[in-house]
C-alpha cells in the first residue's frame, strides 16, 4: 500500500479528547474516527490489524473444538423478560420499536439468542457437548464511554458459548476455553493475568477475567505476589488488621460535639479507626438499608449488591435518611426496628468499638456484635485493599491496574431453565442443559496491545497483529537512484506475499521517520543516496534503537529471514 494514497492522515498534536495512551496514538495514527460518544469507525489501518486478531481467534476457537455461526443483533424483547436479564441490564440494554409496536433490543450480548437457538435444537445427550461461537457487533448503553475503543456502546465481540450435559463437562469445556484464551493473548503479543471475578449482568457462579497489567485500565486488581492469587477489586478478598479482642466492657454514652466523621472522632477521643463502626446508608431498589462496617474498611458495593440480589443499589440521600430517623454522623444500628441492617463481618473481628450514640453530637464507647445489636445478614461485603493479608497465605497483598481483555463465565442451568433448554439424558429423564459464555473484546484487545506496546514516538505493533509487516521509507525520492531501488524493492517484497506500507511521499526524512514511529510498523526498510553509496540500505526492527546495513543484493533474503525468525 502505498502511504500517499492510504486513507487516514496522521496528526502531530494529541487531541484533547483523548485520555489513554492507546485513544490517543489510534487518533494520531489515522486509525479511528469517532462519530459520537462510544462509537467509532475503524480505518483501514484499525481494520488490517482486527481482521488479524480475529484470524487468531477463529484458529483458537476452532482448534478448542468451536463452531462458527453469526445470530442476529436484533433481538425479540420477550427473550429478555423470559431470561429476567433486562432488568439486570438496565439502561444498559438499547431498546426500541418497530412499525408495529414490537419492542425490540439491540444485542448487549447473545445468551438469550443462543440459549433459545440450542432449546429449539436439541433433544438427546447425543447431541451434547457443544461449543458454538461468533464474532459480532454488541451494544451497550454505557453511561460513560472512555478510553476510545476500551468502554465503547458499540463494540465487535467474540462470544463464544459452550453447552453439556453436566457440571464435569462444563469444567472441561470451561478449561478449553481457558487455554485457548492464554493461546489467543500470547500470540497477539499481550501479555495477561487471569484473575477471579464478579459475574456482574452476565450471571452464573464462576468467571475469571483475563487482564493485561496497565496503569491506565479501568479496573483495580489486587493480588498476591507470594502465592499468585488475585482477583478485581470487586471480587477480591482478604484478612483485614485486627482489632482490640479484650474482654467486652458495658456500654458507656460519650460527648463528641461536632465530630460527625470517622477521622474527627478517631481525633477528639484518641483512637484508631480500627475501633470504630461507621453507618453508610443505601437505597437497594426501593428498600433502605443500614451498612455498618469498621472504620477502617470501606464497602464494596458490588459484593453488598450481590448479598442483597438487588438490580439498583446507590447511597441513600440526605432526605432519604432522615425520613427513617437516622441522625447522620451519628448513627449506629443500636436499637433500631424496622430497617434493615447489614454488618460487615469485620464488626465481629474485634471488641469495645466506639459506634453513633443515635443522637446529635454523642457516641457510645464499648459496643460489641451481636450482644448490642444485631443483623438482618452479616458477610464479607468489604473492599479488599493493598496492604491488607492474602487469604491462602496471609502475604501481604499488592494493587495495580488492568484493562479487561477477555472473560469467562460458568452459567450453570440459570438460563438453560429459564428459557426451557433442556436435553433427554440417557435414562430418558429431562435435564436442563448446562452452559458457559466466553468473551473477548476485539477492539478492546488492540486498544490494550497498544496500551502494552508503545514507547514515547508511538505505537510498537507485535508482528502477528500488525497492520503491515515492513515499511518501506524511502529518503530523497527526487534522487533517481533511491526512487528506483525503492520502486523495485516495493513490487519484489510484494510478490513475495509481504505486507509493505510505502511512504512514497515527497516529505523530509524527520516527517517520514516520525510516522514511521507512531505507525509502529515492526521493520522499517530504509532507501537513501547513503546507504546506496555503500551499495546497502538500512533495514530496523521498531523495537530497537540500532539499524543494520545489509547488502542491496541480499537485502530481500535478509529481510524474509528476520520476520520469518519473529
Amino acid at each position: 500500500m502505498r502511504l500517499s494514497q492510504l486513507f487516514g492522515k496522521t496528526q502531530r498534536e494529541i487531541p484533547a479528547e483523548a485520555d489513554t495512551i492507546s485513544h490517543q496514538l489510534m487518533l494520531r495514527a489515522g486509525m479511528i474516527r469517532q462519530l459520537t460518544a462510544g462509537v467509532y469507525s475503524y480505518l483501514p489501518m484499525a481494520l488490517r490489524s482486527l481482521r488479524k486478531i480475529e484470524d487468531i481467534i477463529r484458529d483458537e476457537m476452532n482448534k478448542a473444538g468451536g463452531q462458527e455461526i453469526c445470530m442476529p443483533v436484533l433481538q425479540p424483547i420477550e427473550l429478555w423478560e423470559k431470561s429476567g436479564r433486562g432488568v439486570s441490564f438496565g439502561k444498559n440494554l438499547f431498546r426500541l420499536f418497530d412499525r408495529k409496536e414490537r419492542e425490540l433490543a439491540l444485542g448487549p450480548t447473545h445468551e438469550e439468542v443462543v440459549t433459545d437457538l440450542i432449546g429449539r435444537s436439541v433433544q438427546s445427550y447425543r447431541d451434547l457437548p457443544l461449543l458454538l461461537y461468533q464474532i459480532q457487533t454488541k451494544f451497550r448503553d454505557e453511561p460513560r464511554p472512555r478510553g476510545g475503543l476500551v468502554r465503547v456502546r458499540e463494540f465487535v465481540m467474540k462470544d463464544l458459548y459452550s453447552f453439556d450435559t453436566d457440571a464435569s463437562g462444563l469444567d472441561i469445556s470451561y478449561q478449553k476455553m481457558v487455554t485457548a484464551y492464554k493461546n489467543i493473548f500470547s500470540r497477539c503479543g499481550l501479555p495477561v493475568i487471569v484473575i477471579e471475578a464478579d459475574s456482574g449482568a452476565i450471571g452464573g457462579k464462576d468467571s475469571n477475567e483475563f487482564m493485561a497489567v496497565s496503569e491506565m485500565g479501568e479496573d483495580e486488581i489486587i493480588y498476591c505476589e507470594s502465592c499468585s492469587k488475585a482477583a478485581n477489586a470487586e471480587k477480591a478478598k482478604s484478612v483485614k488488621a485486627k482489632a482490640g479482642c479484650s474482654a467486652p466492657l458495658p456500654m458507656e454514652e460519650v460527648s463528641t460535639p461536632g465530630y460527625k466523621t470517622i477521622e474527627e472522632v478517631c481525633g477528639y477521643l484518641k483512637i484508631n479507626p480500627v475501633n470504630t463502626l461507621k453507618a453508610v446508608f443505601y437505597m437497594a431498589d426501593d428498600e433502605f438499608v443500614f451498612v455498618s462496617i469498621r472504620g477502617d474498611v470501606d464497602v464494596n458495593e458490588v459484593k453488598l449488591k450481590n448479598l442483597l440480589h438487588c438490580v439498583d443499589l446507590r447511597l441513600a440521600t440526605e432526605a432519604e435518611v432522615a425520613a427513617k430517623g437516622i441522625v447522620a454522623g451519628f448513627a449506629s444500628p443500636i436499637g433500631l426496628k424496622g430497617i434493615k441492617i447489614v454488618a460487615d463481618e469485620s464488626v465481629a473481628s474485634g471488641t469495645n468499638f466506639v459506634a453513633g450514640g443515635n443522637k446529635n453530637d454523642a457516641h457510645i464507647k464499648n459496643v460489641n456484635y451481636p450482644r448490642d445489636f444485631k443483623a438482618d445478614l452479616i458477610a464479607d461485603i468489604a473492599l479488599a485493599v493493598a496492604g491488607d493479608a492474602c487469604i491462602k497465605c496471609g502475604a501481604k497483598l499488592l494493587a495495580t491496574r488492568g484493562v479487561e481483555v477477555g472473560h469467562v463465565f460458568k452459567l450453570g442451568t440459570f438460563l438453560s431453565e429459564k428459557m426451557g433448554a433442556y436435553y433427554i439424558d440417557a435414562n430418558g429423564e429431562s435435564k436442563p442443559i448446562v452452559m458457559g459464555c466466553y468473551g473477548i473484546g476485539i477492539g478492546r484487545l488492540m486498544a490494550a496491545t497498544i496500551e502494552i506496546n508503545h514507547d514515547d514516538k508511538g505505537i510498537i505493533w507485535p508482528l502477528s497483529i500488525t497492520p503491515y509487516q515492513v515499511y518501506l521509507c524511502p529518503l530523497l525520492v527526487e534522487d533517481e537512484r533511491v526512487a528506483e531501488k525503492a520502486e523495485s524493492l516495493y513490487k519484489e517484497l510484494k510478490n513475495l506475499g509481504m505486507e509493505v506500507l510505502y511512504d512514497d511521499r515527497n516529505e523530509s526524512t524527520g516527517v517520514k521517520f516520525n510516522d514511521a514511529d507512531l505507525l509502529g510498523i515492526p521493520l522499517r526498510i530504509t532507501v537513501s543516496p547513503r546507504s546506496l553509496e555503500k551499495g546497502c540500505i538500512e533495514v530496523k526492527w521498531r523495537s530497537e534503537k540500532k539499524a543494520e546495513l545489509f547488502p542491496v543484493e541480499e537485502a530481500v533474503k535478509k529481510i524474509q529471514e528476520m520476520l520469518a525468525g519473529n
